[in-house]
């Protein structure tokens, strides 16, 4: 089970030539008085250990003698644990993760130090991680002194995400398992919302449909905050206050996914809420729609990546054009970004441990990344037509976007929530269709 992070940590280490990298967890944080957030671990570390447990840290040392993977970890602390469970501790650490050392958090400031002794480069992302911050400067400077009159230690710092939010980029077999597995609970979800959309519910009753579902079907959180956005709460793209009555006429815009062993997804679906679309509503539902099967098709390996984003655009505004809402050519538009009124964002980001997920957009400033296979990209094209735009009323008010989860494979792409309706006849068919309780 644990394999997967072992081949990641040697792949890591292969690239740490002359370095050492030093990767704090995550910690749990105080909610209010002596309530915490739910703990999530850091997705970096998680990667590479696949260790759920806070105030850890990481060390990967390609040039020491006896060990190259290196944990401190919290020891076993049998009061602690009656009130906060299990730990693994630093004895089972070893067999359990794969790593070649381990040893209590509270020995990793008497032997970073020595850890760093041989290398030329650090690894550490400072400002990131507290109190961690602190131990790996003075080990810095310590291991300096010790190195004075002879010996090397690190004269460079640098950001560990050049190594590995390069190799998150790409996802292995045992990655694109888990983000099927969430994919599937995320459509669940979702069609649970559709049939729970009924004039007179509330946009917060949709969220509990759907994000009761996420947790009845295993994933142990939502990948961020919900938006069930109603009416003109759609136009707001990261709307998330949820409050809001359901009336007939309007759009439900629902832009949510699950979270599966720190894996998301995140799908956006958009649909009336009494079941029917209006000619308006429907007429800027079909160019979304075309512009996000348009932009799919372009997902392929060897494509810059900015071109499924360019085809999104140019669909829409051939869209907006035929129903008035533009008027010139499609070149003009774009060129003067005209279409940015009621389009504004961009098409897509990478997916994976974070919703937006880690990795380069770009080659360099003047070449887009080419897409590769094992990339999960979204592709989210949207028209928002705010209420004190200067289109026509009957346009004022509403909110489309939808959004699937692709990944590149080796001969095209593979849409990892095409099951989750959005055909316009599928989606009245759904909506409202749930049991209303007595």
């Amino acid at each position: 089970m644990m394999q997967p992070y072992a081949s990641r940590r040697n792949d890591a280490l292969a690239t740490l030539t002359g370095g050492v990298a030093i990767v704090p967890s995550a910690r749990t944080v105080l909610r209010n008085a002596d309530s915490s957030y739910a703990f999530r671990q850091d997705s970096d570390f998680f990667y590479l250990t696949g260790f759920n447990e806070p105030d850890a840290v990481l060390v990967l040392a390609p040039e020491h003698d006896q060990a190259r993977s290196i944990l401190f970890m919290q020891r076993r602390d049998r009061d602690q644990e009656v009130w906060t469970g299990g730990r693994l501790g630093v004895e089972r650490a070893r067999e359990t993760l794969l790593v070649d050392e381990a040893y209590p958090i509270d020995e990793l400031e008497q032997r970073l130090p020595d850890l760093l002794i041989g290398a030329t480069t650090m690894h550490y992302a400072f400002g990131t991680h507290g109190p961690v911050d602190r131990i790996v400067r003075n080990a810095l400077e310590t291991a300096r002194e010790k190195t004075r009159r002879g010996g090397r230690s690190p004269y460079v710092v640098a950001e560990p995400s050049a190594t590995l939010h390069l190799m998150r980029l790409r996802k292995t077999p045992d990655e694109i398992d888990v983000l099927r597995r969430a994919c599937a609970i995320t459509h669940a979800g979702h069609v649970a919302g559709m049939r729970a959309t009924r004039a007179g519910a509330y946009e917060y009753t949709v969220q509990a449909a759907i994000e009761s579902e996420y947790r009845r079907l295993g994933a142990e959180s939502i990948a961020y905050e919900s938006i069930v956005a109603t009416g003109d709460n759609a136009t707001v793209l990261h709307y998330v206050d949820n409050r809001d009555r359901l009336e007939a006429g309007q759009l439900l815009l629902v832009d949510s996914g699950c979270e599966l062993n720190c894996y998301a997804t995140d799908v956006t679906r958009t649909w009336p809420v009494d079941g029917r679309f209006t000619p308006e509503q429907r007429a800027l539902y079909d160019i979304v729609l075309a512009a996000q099967e348009a932009a799919i098709d372009r997902v392929r390996p060897g494509v810059p990546r900015n071109e499924f984003h360019d085809t999104a655009v140019r669909t829409i505004v051939e869209g907006l054009i035929d129903v008035g809402l533009l008027n010139g050519s499609v070149d003009e538009n774009i060129a003067s970004d005209a279409y940015r009124e009621y389009y504004m964002h961009g098409t897509g980001h990478w997916m994976g441990l974070d919703v937006h997920d880690a990795g380069p957009y770009r080659e360099s400033d003047d070449t887009p990344l080419r897409l590769q296979p094992g990339m999960i990209t979204t592709v989210e094209p949207g028209l928002y037509v705010r209420r004190d735009s200067n289109a026509p009323e009957r346009f004022r008010g509403i909110g489309i976007r939808i959004e699937d989860d692709i990944l590149v494979t080796p001969v095209g792409y593979e849409n990892l929530t095409a099951a989750i309706p959005k055909a316009p006849a599928e989606i009245e068919a759904l909506v409202g269709s749930a049991t209303v309780p007595a």
